[in-house]
């Protein structure tokens, strides 16, 4: 199996296993692979950088540093959406569509959507992203 980084014709990447490069090109001739971000099936091998094995304790102290620049990046990006944007919690789906419609004015909002939620919106062209959330601490 071998992992390829592909990109469609409206630049978005994303990863694909294969049995090997034959397989990815027959399928991609066919047709039937698909962006999972907008289902284009338009879609060509990116730029990937090489699998460099590193020795054990290499990868245990490079997946901890990486871990943790993640988690801090997230908490920044959280706390950025909060100092920033409008909390209108469980109306999340139904204030996205006011504005995206332009039925509200255009505003920052975030909140809680449910998978169906978030579906629905995608399908509809709503832009919005998802992050991970971590819950404020109780004081």
């Amino acid at each position: 199996m071998i992992l390829f980084d592909l990109k469609c014709e409206n630049g978005h990447v994303f990863e694909t296993w294969f049995k090997d490069s034959a397989a990815f090109r027959s399928q991609s001739d066919q047709g039937i692979i698909s962006c999972p971000n907008c289902a284009s099936t338009s879609v060509s091998k990116a730029l990937m950088a090489p699998n460099v094995s590193l020795a054990k304790s290499e990868k245990k102290t490079k997946s901890h540093d990486d871990l943790a620049k993640v988690q801090k990046f997230l908490a920044q990006a959280q706390k950025t959406v909060e100092e920033n944007f409008d909390y209108v919690g469980k109306d999340f789906a139904q204030e996205a569509r006011k504005i995206h419609y332009g039925e509200s004015d255009k505003t920052n909002i975030y909140g809680e959507a449910s998978e169906v939620d978030a579906k629905e919106l995608k399908e509809e062209g709503v832009a919005f992203s998802q992050i991970p959330w971590k819950p404020k601490a109780d004081a």
